[in-house]
Formats: C-alpha cells, structure tokens, sequence
C-alpha cells in the first residue's frame, strides 16, 4: 500500500438521539462525540418493529400525500 494516501482514524463515540444508546467506534473524523438520529439498536430494519421515524412530520405529509392519490385514482375510475 502506498505511504501518507489513507486517513487517519479516531477513536470516536457514538450517541444515538433515537434511544439513547452510546458506543464507540472508529471514524475518519476528528471529533470526539458523533450524535446520530438512529443507531441499530433502535432502526425497525435491524429490530423487527413497525416504527415510524419522524423528523419534522414527514411520515404524515407522505401519509396525507398518498391518500389524495389514492383518492383521486378511485375517483377517476368511478366517472371513467
């Protein structure tokens, strides 16, 4: 491998905003504290539990999004 061309890794630790959950790990950066929404403690994908993650009511814009299509579909192939 060539010399002075990789990063350099920090011992870093990792607070998860979601549950709560600190760990640490390396990173390229040189902060001491990294702050994530979600760590796998918490995801639904590594827990198997349906659960909504909410930043700023984006699940119910997307909700309410989806119903008028939904709506507007049914509405089409009635008059059609």
């Amino acid at each position: 491998m060539k010399n002075g061309i990789h990063p350099n890794y920090h011992a870093v630790s990792i607070h998860c905003a979601g549950c709560g959950n600190d760990f640490v790990t390396n990173s390229t950066s040189p902060e001491n504290v990294l702050r994530v929404e979600i760590c796998s403690n918490c995801h639904p994908f590594f827990t198997g539990k349906q659960r909504f993650v909410d930043t700023a009511g984006r699940v119910e814009r997307f909700q309410k999004k989806f119903a008028k299509q939904i709506a507007e579909k049914k509405q089409a192939k009635a008059t059609a």
